[in-house]
């Protein structure tokens, strides 16, 4: 699902991991959904996609299963932009937060914005709990298992086999 997107020359780039989750609805339908919107956008090149994966709820386990997915996107968006654009995309597909950690129909987060740290209100890079996270550490070190943590300065394949905590993940299988 690579895209060419042409940059203007001198534009800076990062290169940003995300996590896609969904479990509400037609899950593997939202995170398509989620991924054509990153797709379009003029400010942003999908450079690769893991495997979906279905993954069972941690911190609110009375809700069905997760669809999950992590994506490596080039962008000349600044972290907070990037956030606006993903909130903005949750929204457009009908992302409530009533409950934390509960039901939803698509939740995008930034795990990492190059090697860069993010320490706002709004917003922390790397992702605050990725490295306690199998729905997020499988996915993560499928497409890149050696990039870095910048705090921990652990691999992501490192940091999936330190998992201490780790819940269910299995590949899904999807119809063409």
């Amino acid at each position: 699902m690579a895209l060419d997107v042409a940059f203007d020359e001198g534009t800076t780039m990062a290169t940003t991991y995300l996590s896609l989750g969904s479990n509400v609805g037609d899950r593997v339908e939202y995170l398509r959904r989620a991924l054509a919107k990153l797709e379009k956008h003029p400010h942003m090149a999908i450079k690769a996609v893991s495997s979906f994966y279905e993954t069972e709820p941690l911190e609110y386990p009375d809700q069905e299963w997760f669809v999950n997915a992590v994506a490596e996107i080039d962008t000349t968006l600044d972290p907070m932009s990037l956030l606006d654009v993903l909130q903005g995309i949750e929204n457009e597909l009908q992302r409530q937060r009533s409950i934390r950690w509960g039901p939803r129909t698509i939740d995008l987060d930034i795990l990492y914005y190059d090697d860069e740290l993010v320490a706002e209100s709004r917003l922390m890079i790397p992702h605050i709990r990725m490295h306690d996270r199998s729905f997020v550490l499988v996915p993560l070190a499928e497409i890149a298992p050696e990039v870095c943590h910048p705090v921990l300065g652990l691999t992501s394949r490192q940091l999936l086999e330190q998992l201490k905590q780790a819940t269910a993940v299995r590949p899904l299988t999807i119809a063409s």
